[in-house]
């Protein structure tokens, strides 16, 4: 059981880093976007992006900490 907890606590890990990056991504494209052309559309566009991704890091997180949570009741 606690084997299963890791496997699904390392997937979940993969899954916030990987959303983290590309929330990371769209901020910098909504940056230089800004910078160079100043159009409102595309910025507005990749801050929508931008709230995706780091609304589903909150997500992962969350639910690896509570897998955490998990396996420290189970061991104890």
């Amino acid at each position: 059981m606690t084997t299963l907890l890791i496997i699904v606590l390392a997937i979940l890990v993969a899954l916030t880093v990987f959303s983290l990056v590309r929330g990371v991504v769209a901020f910098l494209k909504t940056t230089k976007i800004d910078l160079e052309t100043g159009e409102g559309e595309t910025v507005t566009e990749m801050q929508l992006m931008q709230n995706k991704a780091m609304f589903a890091r909150i997500k992962y997180q969350a639910l690896a900490v509570a897998v955490v949570a998990i396996i420290l009741a189970i061991s104890q």
